[in-house]
């Protein structure tokens, strides 16, 4: 991987890596919300990434320019349960391009939208 080099006296920014030292697919993530409509939730864009265990709820803020903030929200905090969540991923036929992620349910989304929306 590379490494960043500091530059007039300042620290570089933290790559984010995965512990197998893999870069995760930020930009095939994007694309795949981009292009799914209901995914945009205010200014957020919200996902569920799943593995044979357990489902997260994610969400991408977009922070100026080329800077996008990717964090796993508390979804019990936003009234989700985790019942929503594997509920969703069942549902998914299959539109992300990527394995384990997954788009929101209409049911998510419907949640998410009294929060979100103004």
């Amino acid at each position: 991987m590379p490494k960043a080099k500091q530059v007039s006296g300042m620290q570089p920014l933290p790559r984010y890596v995965m512990p197998d030292e893999s870069e995760p697919e930020y930009n095939i993530i994007l694309d795949d919300l981009y292009n799914h409509r209901h995914s945009l939730i205010g200014s957020s864009y919200f996902y569920i990434k799943s593995d044979k265990d357990d489902c997260a709820l994610c969400r991408i803020i977009h922070g100026g320019g080329k800077i996008y903030f990717h964090e796993v929200v508390d979804h019990a905090r936003h009234g989700i349960s985790d019942e929503d969540l594997e509920l969703s991923v069942k549902s998914d036929t299959g539109v992300f391009s990527l394995p384990g992620h997954h788009p929101i349910s209409p049911h998510v989304e419907q949640k998410l939208r009294v929060i979100y929306d103004i």
